[in-house]
């Protein structure tokens, strides 16, 4: 069993644990997921952030593991975030591209239903679409995760969070009806409304929700149900550096966070919060370091926003997990000779892949460089740190099925 600081006595050393994880009973449960999260994006942050002798707010949590991540997927070795979430989201190992259906197609009860059926507060905050793959897979069953119209229908008429926050507007508009944000045909990747289903913000708004899409109606409103969608897709442009890169959501993440807790929070019975952080990914598959580093930054502010709420709130259960890797990132040393690319190529593909940097290790006159092996998702395991009511089982080497597992009992009161 893995933890950090683990004293003989089965104590960590030198640690406080606030989210009384000796409690049975988890009264609320933010499962934070950083996507593409590997040790190794964890450690560049870090690094970059608090230098070599400080730790992140992410590393502040009590207990740590590791998770396994390979899906069942007949034709593929490494997962997807769809089945990644899915497996977070229901226990379940699933095909890549599935959204809380097994290897059947057979709906599979998400831990968001369960917190319904336990009277709990819900929401889902990310800085990807809504219905995206790591969101929808608490709050919806697709076979498909492109099918992403579908998924915010059944968010509105079958899951029903209570808060839902983040990008993705194009596909809650029907075609010719841009939203908030205007088209924009002429995007790498365009960005044009497409619901085929109709207009689900006005289903939206006619089942109760407050809809918002600006930093200034999320701050105003004081509906307990709040659907707010802050880009057309998700909330930063990713690509290489230098080629309309851009990370600065019209909401930062921690904001939307603190909003969901603000509004969940006045549940007596409790809630359930997903937090996802979709630039980490995204950076990564554009191999763009820079706002890899800004994304995880942005990450962890919200992470310490979220334990400094658990500490006002005994027996928040906390977890944060990545749910693959991406990019086969490394840690590398400044040198010239070290290049593993071809700096002088005119191929995108062989550019983009060179190394990134150099960086600053915080508080040293020390740099460092992020190569990159793929533009695509590895196989690596990822890190879960965590605390609070059940915490302790998280502590291990474990497969991702096990963080349901171990969240849907903290959330039942058993151990």
């Amino acid at each position: 069993m893995l933890a950090t600081g683990l004293a003989a006595s089965g104590e960590p050393r030198g640690h406080h644990d606030s989210g009384k994880s000796d409690s049975k009973t988890a009264k609320n449960v933010i499962l934070v997921v950083g996507d593409g999260l590997s040790i190794a994006a964890r450690e560049a942050i870090r690094l970059n952030t608090v230098g070599k002798d400080g730790e992140l707010a992410m590393d502040s949590l009590r207990y740590a593991g590791w998770t396994h991540t390979d899906s069942l997927d007949p034709d593929e070795a490494v997962t997807d975030s769809a089945a990644g979430g899915t497996a977070f989201a229901t226990g379940v190992r699933t095909y890549n591209g599935a959204v809380s259906v097994d290897v059947d197609g057979n709906s599979v009860k998400t831990l968001l239903e369960h917190a319904k059926d336990l009277r709990k507060a819900t929401g889902l905050v990310t800085t990807a679409q809504v219905t995206d793959a790591t969101p929808a897979a608490f709050g919806s069953h697709v076979p498909d995760r492109a099918d992403q119209s579908e998924i915010a229908r059944q968010f509105i008429e079958e899951t029903k969070p209570d808060v839902i926050l983040g990008g993705g507007e194009d596909w809650w508009y029907p075609t010719g009806d841009p939203g908030a944000y205007p088209d924009d045909p002429a995007d790498t990747r365009p960005e044009v409304s497409r619901s085929e289903i109709g207009n689900l913000v006005d289903l939206a708004e006619d089942e109760g929700y407050d809809y918002v899409n600006t930093a200034a109606q999320l701050k105003a409103t004081k509906s307990d149900q709040i659907l707010g969608l802050f880009a057309n897709e998700e909330m930063f442009e990713q690509a290489p550096e230098g080629q309309g890169d851009a990370y600065a959501p019209v909401v930062a993440l921690k904001t939307m966070t603190g909003k969901a807790l603000d509004v969940l929070s006045d549940n007596h019975r409790g809630f359930f919060l997903l937090v996802e952080e979709e630039g980490i990914d995204e950076m990564e598959h554009a191999n763009n370091a820079g706002l890899m580093l800004k994304a995880g930054r942005a990450l962890d502010d919200t992470v310490a926003l979220i334990t400094s709420f658990a500490k006002k709130h005994p027996g928040t259960l906390v977890v944060l997990v990545g749910d693959h890797e991406t990019g086969g990132l490394a840690i590398e040393n400044v040198a010239s000779d070290d290049e593993s690319g071809d700096p002088a190529s005119t191929v995108p593909s062989v550019v983009q892949s060179t190394e990134d940097g150099p960086f600053d290790i915080a508080g040293s006159d020390l740099q460092f460089t992020i190569d990159w092996t793929t533009g695509a998702h590895s196989g690596g395991a990822t890190p879960v740190t965590a605390q609070g009511p059940g915490a302790v089982e998280l502590a291990r080497v474990q497969h991702n099925t096990h963080v349901f597992d171990v969240l849907l009992d903290a959330m039942r009161g058993r151990r």
